[in-house]
């Protein structure tokens, strides 16, 4: 067969099956049979039973119906019932060609775009970051989809900026591209989130986008939108196609499938995001635990006292660490040192201003000076630090001398120190210096109260127990309490007061700390 038809138009079974007809129909009825097709504006006899010297069909020649080029069909007999009968079956075998390569030509483009999802799907999953990923995956998409340049964009929350992470070709824009530019196509499709496509020719909004002067190639931009299956969709970013080289213009098609693409991506940078954030989590819990740990250590433990006095303390922190703390004390001459300290926050910050506190206190309250003077020393060391943070601490220091029978202590602005003696009394201690960060003072004030060894009760607690309770009666609750079991061990007494502010409240907003010391 030549012509067209014969050759690239047709496959040669094809054209066997259609000589196969016309020849069999020849013998049958005793008449010559001719098929005419029109190739670049001539008339050529692509298939015929006899040979012709004519250069285009006759007067007898009728159109082969449904065919997409312009086909005629002559028979010798000049009868035209013959030509409309061949022409109708030739045409009813042409369109069935026509339909299997089309339908042939559709099943190559699904196989090709499954592959596409497919190959996409393997390279998200095999490296770690969209960044790692991103050239290939233009790569294979500019390849599949035969256009001339793509280019990838990502969100940062941070600016409220667009970035370019991979293109292939020439971009035009390479800069960040502001969400709000009401210019930018790439912009308008990521606020949006719906996809746009644009034929060749049309005037795009901003002349610097795409950088190609008065010829415009065709252009689809689809947000990388991702749906979770409990929250509202998120759109991170927006891929941009540009120029076909085996079509003018993109198709609903293609745009479905760069959708499907693009929620690929999507879903793949979101789930790397909740796993880092998870990750992150995870670290953060254990990295406050081991504060928590370290935090805890740092104070005192009332065992090794034992043999000296009776103590029981308890520090619990509202976060994994806080502000609060205390410390114990065996100085010179039998006396006994105990503070207690509240800072002003709670949390990683507090903990920091706590943690040096101890520090100092430990170095100064150690000598056995008055505890005027330890808690002049400790201010000097901590106060820039209270000044930076805009924080401020409280903070009691009693040293109790059995063998003279009296409680000295230093109190800045700490009100929850209570003295309770044998009858039940109980004696409240009061500020003697403002909180530290308040006001830097040179010199610090002191008071010195009686003490009955074996028999009057130290109690000192934070705010964070006693509001626990009732912000207004809770520290009256807690030192009833302590005047009724006083004669209870220390330690019972202690679980006593948390398990009272635990039935009260179940989750704290505050560090609470409570320390009873009997000598």
């Amino acid at each position: 067969m030549n012509g067209s038809i014969g050759t690239a138009r047709r496959p040669d079974q094809n054209t066997r099956d259609i000589q196969q007809v016309l020849k069999s129909y020849s013998l049958a009825h005793g008449v010559d049979v001719w098929l005419w097709e029109r190739v670049r504006e001539k008339w050529v006899c692509s298939v015929g039973t006899a040979a012709q010297s004519a250069v285009e069909p006759g007067e007898g020649a009728v159109p082969v119906p449904g065919h997409a080029l312009d086909a005629r069909i002559e028979v010798s007999d000049s009868d035209g019932d013959r030509a409309s009968f061949l022409g109708h079956l030739l045409g009813r075998m042409l369109q069935h060609q026509a339909d299997s390569r089309a339908f042939g030509r559709e099943i190559a483009e699904r196989y090709e775009e499954i592959t596409l999802l497919y190959t996409i799907s393997e390279i998200l999953g095999s490296v770690i970051s969209l960044e790692e990923s991103a050239d290939t995956i233009l790569a294979e998409v500019t390849d599949t989809m035969a256009v001339r340049r793509a280019a990838l964009w990502i969100h940062d929350p941070e600016t409220n900026r667009l970035n370019l992470i991979a293109a292939v070709g020439t971009e035009g824009q390479l800069g960040p591209i502001d969400v709000e530019d009401h210019s930018s196509i790439t912009a308008a499709v990521f606020r949006n989130r719906r996809a746009m496509m644009l034929e060749p020719g049309m005037v795009y909004p901003r002349e610097d986008i795409l950088d190609e002067g008065a010829n415009r190639d065709s252009f689809l931009s689809v947000p990388l939108s991702y749906t979770p299956p409990h929250g509202q969709p998120r759109t991170i970013g927006v891929i941009n196609l540009i120029g076909r080289t085996v079509a003018e213009k993109f198709s609903a098609g293609d745009q479905k499938l760069i959708t499907a693409i693009a929620s690929q991506i999507a879903a793949a940078v979101e789930n790397r995001r909740l796993v880092s954030e998870s990750l992150v989590q995870e670290r953060m819990v254990r990295e406050m635990e081991l504060a928590h740990d370290l935090q805890l250590k740092l104070l005192p433990s009332t065992s090794q006292f034992r043999d000296y006095a009776q103590v029981a303390a308890r520090c619990s922190p509202a976060d994994s660490v806080g502000g609060d703390f205390y410390h114990l004390f065996k100085l010179p001459g039998g006396r006994f040192g105990v503070m207690i300290g509240d800072v002003s926050s709670h949390g990683f910050a507090a903990a920091l201003i706590m943690a040096l506190t101890m520090s100092a206190v430990a170095i100064h309250a150690s000598e056995g000076d008055p505890p005027a003077e330890v808690l002049r020393r400790v201010h000097r060391a901590v106060i820039d630090e209270l000044e930076t943070t805009e924080m401020y601490l409280t903070l009691f220091y009693g040293v109790i001398n059995p063998h003279q029978g009296t409680l000295s202590f230093a109190n800045a602005g700490h009100p929850h120190a209570f003295r309770i003696d044998a009858e039940g009394g109980a004696e409240r201690l009061p500020s003697t210096n403002p909180p530290f960060g308040i006001v830097d003072l040179d010199d610090y004030g002191e008071k010195t109260v009686d003490w009955t060894p074996g028999s009057d009760l130290l109690f000192l607690f934070t705010d964070g127990l006693s509001d626990a309770i009732s912000p207004s009666s809770g520290e009256q609750i807690l030192v009833d309490h302590v005047t009724s079991g006083r004669d209870q061990p220390l330690e019972e007494l202690v679980e006593t007061l948390f398990a009272l502010e635990s039935s009260h409240r179940d989750t704290p907003s505050d560090d609470r700390t409570a320390v009873l010391v009997k000598l």
